[in-house]
């Protein structure tokens, strides 16, 4: 029986101001947004097996190109069935084009317009990264939705540097459509998201958004963002950026973040999110909760019988007290860092279920305002 299930449509269904919440329809399972994707870097998201990170409510996860071309490599995992079957996640996974992961490494990388040659971290062998190669990585990985090839404008970067990298990151977009479309015949169920950049700078977002545009991509992400400008400076970028971008394609920002700018960014017109915050602040002992994040290292805790956050529906929340996880992440238990962790992935997972809710309701607005009331934002 041949599968009818598209390979990729997006159907928004509710606005509420410039919020917006909808259905990212795949052959590998729906994904509601707005959707935050938990980060599996090296396959794995840190601390939790895969039906535990769908049973919080997670559609979607983001793998790590870089990462996981070095180590087990694309080609192995091509020959293993791909990553879904590697890691038994049979719901669509979202994979980063590796470039964010080598203009961080800057130590260790030579930029050219071919692309980025750079040395493994883990044994200094030496690679070249092109959009070519990265769309060609993807397809072995078995990525649901591939992220085009772009360079990352650092933070600080001054007008004419963050204008000549941008240029860059749109001419390396329509080498990223080209190879996605030589591959597409060995990966029909993909779809492709070119990445905006142009910094803090609104005209050369705006040219960055047309040129994407001209070039014709699945979805867009807004991306150099989360690089250290700091909330109040996101959000300026923010309050115009997504609709610079066409209305009828999801909105993906890239790297964020706290529950604040979760809320900040589904307020502005974003509907996809991933960031590692969850799990690496979950390994570290900090939770968040709906009245703000908690460190359950805190001496006040080691006798504290209630649960991390009383309005918190997890399996942690209902099941272990405070003073017993206190104890675990003292002790460096690392049951501690799963229970932690699992918490916060269930609350991201709750905070996008509460947004769609009220987006539904038309009541974003009082929700937003509710949140930050006991958040203490």
């Amino acid at each position: 029986m041949t599968d009818t299930t598209p390979r990729f449509q997006f159907d928004i269904h509710a606005r509420d101001g410039k919020a917006r919440t909808g259905v990212l329809r795949m052959q590998r399972g729906d994904i509601r947004t707005p959707a935050f994707m938990p980060v599996g870097t090296a396959a794995t998201v840190k601390a939790m097996k895969t039906p535990d990170v769908r049973a919080s409510g997670a559609d979607i996860i983001l793998g790590n190109t870089y990462h996981l071309m070095l180590r087990p490599g694309a080609e192995r995992m091509a020959r293993l069935g791909g990553l879904h079957d590697f890691m038994n996640w049979g719901r669509p996974i979202l994979t980063d084009s590796g470039g964010y992961q080598v203009m961080s490494l800057s130590g260790l990388t030579k930029m050219s317009e071919d692309g980025v040659e750079f040395k493994s971290h883990l044994d200094g062998s030496r690679h070249m990264l092109t959009p070519e190669r990265s769309m060609e990585i993807q397809r072995l990985l078995g990525s649901d939705i591939v992220m085009a090839f772009d360079e990352c404008t650092p933070n600080g970067a001054s007008h004419d540097e963050a204008a000549a990298s941008m240029e860059r990151s749109m001419r390396w977009a329509q080498r990223s459509r080209d190879g996605f479309d030589r591959g597409e015949e060995h990966a029909p169920r993909a779809a492709l998201f070119g990445i905006q950049q142009g910094s803090l700078d609104e005209r050369l977002r705006q040219v960055s958004a047309d040129a994407l545009a001209d070039i014709g991509f699945d979805g867009y992400a807004i991306g150099g963002l989360a690089v250290g400008e700091g909330q109040e400076a996101m959000f300026g970028v923010l309050d115009y950026a997504p609709s610079q971008l066409p209305d009828d394609r999801p909105r993906y920002l890239m790297g964020v973040g706290k529950p604040d700018d979760l809320v900040g960014a589904v307020e502005r017109g974003v509907d996809m999110f991933d960031c590692v915050l969850p799990s690496r602040s979950g390994r570290n002992g900090q939770a968040f909760t709906w009245g703000g994040p908690l460190n359950i290292r805190n001496a006040k805790f080691a006798e504290d019988q209630e649960p991390l956050d009383s309005k918190c529906a997890c399996p942690v929340c209902c099941t272990y007290s405070r003073a017993y996880l206190h104890h675990l992440v003292r002790s460096k238990e690392m049951l501690g860092a799963m229970l932690m962790t699992e918490h916060n992935i269930w609350f991201y997972q709750q905070l996008m279920a509460t947004m769609r809710e009220a987006i539904r309701k038309s009541d974003f607005a009082g929700f937003a305002r509710d949140f930050r009331s006991g958040y203490g934002c």
